[in-house]
């Protein structure tokens, strides 16, 4: 794999866990009535679009005749459905906890896989630490809703 090819891959798939990560706030949002979880959620939903925004900056670099790829709708349609489902019963702000803090994790492990296994630039590599820094900490804040 070429280096841009590698770097290209690896914003791609970041950029696919960022928007996730947006989605699965946009969709849980109106289920949350603890006020303080709500601002938790909008704090973490706009990490998560700064990083896109950063890897939407940085992306012509190493491809300038397409954008970064985002979830696309059959998974934004699973994420919604999921989401739907598993509250169904149960929308308690612990339910609604553990779940953020399962998609979360589910993160964290995709970008400590891009860590370990894609060798990418200073910048790039960068990238991909902050959006880990930031779901780490986002489990830590959602731990307290438990």
């Amino acid at each position: 794999m070429k280096k841009n090819e590698n770097e290209i891959n690896v914003l791609d798939e970041l950029n696919k866990g960022a928007c996730m990560g947006q989605d699965a706030i946009h969709y849980i949002m109106d289920k949350v009535e603890d006020e303080n979880l709500k601002e938790e959620l909008i704090n973490q939903y706009n990490e998560y679009k700064s990083i896109s925004n950063k890897i939407n900056e940085l992306y012509p670099e190493y491809n300038s005749s397409e954008k970064p790829h985002e979830t696309n709708a059959m998974n934004k349609a699973m994420t919604w459905y999921g989401i739907e489902m598993k509250t169904m019963v149960d929308d308690s702000t612990s339910k609604i906890a553990e779940l953020l803090l399962q998609g979360t994790n589910m993160g964290i492990i995709e970008g400590r896989k891009l860590l370990n296994h894609k060798k990418t630039d200073k910048e790039v590599n960068s990238l991909v630490q902050e959006y880990v820094n930031i779901q780490e900490k986002a489990v830590e804040k959602l731990k307290g809703f438990l």
